[in-house]
């Protein structure tokens, strides 16, 4: 069975998140059920990661064995006509290598998360940014950012429910920065913990409104405590923005 990597964007609004569950409509339920449209088998889609409830994604990989071989442009035509009015769309498909593996062959994911500091409501781009009614300290956020990149423990940073089978992980790059108006922070690394970039954005934040000094972003990775961490960021402002293979 010849093995297609599928490169995706979706709007995660309306969905339970990337994996197929009977609690709601999910990104892998959603492209299974269009492949099975397509080619009248059901078949496992994989994913490079496993985006929460509310997450959207620019360049999610993901990668399904079909019982024949096709053009790459009428695996992603006939897709998306069967995934149609969803908003996922596959942007490019490609036969490639059985031994490629959406998830596990990855060596890096990039997210982005967008903040916007104004007092109005969201109107535009409501639904895709986390608002904070204040103006938002990104050089201090900046500061505190670097303070946790590199190899720790991130238990402050993790999940309860995370199935990760260590908290040991190498942040490559957080960086705060402000763009088009928004405040956008980068996050780079192999691998993530469930909810890590989010518990990092709403630290961040933290510190950013003045609520903590640089230094407590610090004190909560070292504490390796969930207690410790900030509010988790909402999902809305979070994107998967690529993989790298």
């Amino acid at each position: 069975m010849p093995r297609y990597k599928l490169l995706l964007e979706y709007d995660g609004g309306d969905f339970v998140g990337w994996q197929r569950t009977d609690t709601g409509p999910s990104i892998q339920g959603a492209l299974e059920e269009a492949v099975f449209a397509f080619c009248g088998e059901k078949l496992d889609v994989t994913g490079a990661g496993r985006t929460d409830s509310g997450v959207h994604a620019a360049g999610q990989v993901a990668h399904v064995d079909l019982p024949k071989a096709y053009r790459a442009d009428t695996v992603r035509d006939a897709i998306n006509a069967h995934l149609y009015p969803k908003p996922i769309a596959i942007l490019h498909a490609e036969e490639v290598a059985d031994d490629f593996h959406a998830r596990f062959s990855a060596i890096g994911r990039t997210y982005l998360y967008r903040l916007a500091d104004r007092r109005p409501p969201l109107t535009l781009t409501r639904g895709q940014v986390w608002r904070i009614p204040q103006s938002l300290d990104i050089d201090a956020m900046h500061e505190a950012a670097q303070l946790l990149c590199g190899e720790h423990d991130f238990t402050t940073f993790r999940d309860a429910q995370c199935q990760a089978k260590s908290p040991i992980k190498t942040l490559d790059v957080l960086d705060v920065s402000r763009a088009a108006g928004e405040v956008h922070v980068w996050a780079q690394a192999r691998s993530f913990l469930h909810r890590q970039v989010r518990s990092l954005v709403g630290t961040l934040a933290e510190v950013g409104r003045g609520k903590w000094q640089v230094r407590d972003a610090r004190r909560a990775l070292e504490a390796r405590d969930r207690a410790a961490c900030g509010p988790v960021a909402p999902p809305d402002g979070l994107c998967l923005m690529r993989v790298e293979y």
